[in-house]
């Protein structure tokens, strides 16, 4: 069943309307009513929406494991300075210069230690299971002493 309707429209859309009728060889009731349907069809504000939560879920998922990887940096850095500095006694002055020779030595070592493990595609994150990491916020907010599982007392 169909029923009619009278509608004013501007020149110009109605002159846009009647190109493209006859350039696509159909009637102008059946464009304005395409364009209706289309105005009033849920669908492609839902695809558009769908589209975005999608995104947005994958963004979040990214950051989380940004998250976790900056707090994994974060808290293995913070257990290296607090072993070292509790182990590590001062040194006299006169072996200030071979120390630091040694150190420089040590560092370079390092790097290319470093550098070798990261072409070979391993890191510490990959090391550490999922599970052994808490990822609940509030339980890392009331937990002040940063776990028990600490080298150094």
């Amino acid at each position: 069943m169909r029923d009619r309707l009278n509608l004013s429209l501007p020149v110009e859309m109605i002159a846009q309307i009647n190109d493209l009728a006859i350039r696509r060889r159909l009637t102008r009731s059946a464009i304005v009513e395409a364009a209706v349907a289309s105005f009033l069809s849920p669908d492609g504000a839902d695809r558009l929406e769908a589209a975005f939560a999608r995104r947005l879920d994958r963004l979040t998922r990214q950051v989380q494991r940004l998250e976790r990887d900056s707090g994994l940096s974060t808290e293995a850095l913070a257990l290296f300075i607090r072993f070292w500095l509790t182990i590590t006694p001062p040194l006299p002055s006169d072996a200030q210069a071979t120390a630091q020779a040694k150190g420089r030595e040590r560092y370079e070592g390092f790097i290319e230690a470093l550098g070798r493990r990261l072409n070979q595609g391993r890191t510490l994150r990959d090391e550490i299971p999922m599970d052994l990491i808490r990822t609940d916020l509030a339980s890392d907010q009331t937990d002040t002493d940063h776990g028990s599982s600490d080298y150094v007392e």
